[in-house]
């Protein structure tokens, strides 16, 4: 059966570069007779990874520098922003690779430069819904009840911005997979023999023209998750925002 179970680093030089729906292996074997939807499947969990574990950093400090910056105002939501306008500036992409870069490949590097480079976006979201929500008749509320500012924060304000930053990161996380399987295309992220999908597409490269389906069939896995996650960021903002439910 095409459908059979083999290690994703098993190399079978005899079976090197077979087409789809050949014997034994539904999509093919790479240049090394590794089998390709094998290699898909190990690999989904090393990509998703980089970009869940990359989202849950992001989310706190972006949420957490907006609702200071936003609650504060005065010096500090300069200065908070002034460092998100710097970050802002640069190509995301371009500033993983140098933080990548520095800390040298591997996964939990790839993780830290994306979660490094990703921040300021949900910054900027968390520190308007602050500023449009800390002079409300509620926040007024908690104060007169002797409410301190931090719970005021962490109790009123973050809670209320949630909705907003997890929706800005469903529709986010397309980038983020991107990012990831760039740096892995690269040598900065997962390194051989792991099956991470961006490593995957950059060993097709070479054998594209006569031997497309190396790097089409897990370009092709990037492209349905990033418009997955697209179809589920649109889900959630009809679910949490009915205003602009269509």
């Amino acid at each position: 059966p095409w459908l059979a179970p083999y290690p994703p680093t098993e190399q079978v030089l005899a079976n090197r570069l077979l087409p789809p729906l050949s014997a034994g292996h539904g999509l093919g074997t790479d240049e090394l007779g590794r089998d390709i939807l094998s290699r898909l499947l190990y690999g989904s969990r090393i990509t998703l990874s980089i970009a869940l574990l990359a989202a849950l950093i992001v989310v706190p400090i972006g949420l957490g520098i907006g609702t200071l910056a936003g609650y504060a105002g005065g010096w500090l939501d300069k200065l908070l922003m002034r460092l998100t306008d710097i970050a802002l500036a640069f190509p995301r992409l371009v500033l993983a690779l140098a933080f990548a870069a520095v800390l040298g490949p591997g996964i939990e590097n790839a993780v830290i430069a994306i979660a490094l480079t990703s921040w300021p976006p949900y910054a900027r979201l968390a520190r308007a819904e602050t500023l449009s929500l800390r002079h409300s008749d509620f926040i007024a509320a908690a104060r007169l009840q002797g409410a301190s500012h931090s719970r005021i924060v962490l109790r009123h304000i973050m809670p209320l911005c949630s909705a907003s930053v997890i929706v800005r990161l469903t529709l986010d996380m397309a980038g983020i997979i991107l990012t990831a399987a760039g740096l892995g295309f690269l040598g900065l992220g997962a390194q051989p023999p792991s099956p991470e999908w961006g490593l995957m597409v950059a060993s097709g490269r070479k054998v594209l023209l006569d031997h497309w389906w190396v790097a089409t069939v897990p370009g092709l896995a990037i492209c349905w998750v990033s418009l997955a996650f697209n179809l589920l960021g649109d889900g959630l903002r009809d679910v949490l925002d009915p205003r602009q439910s269509t």
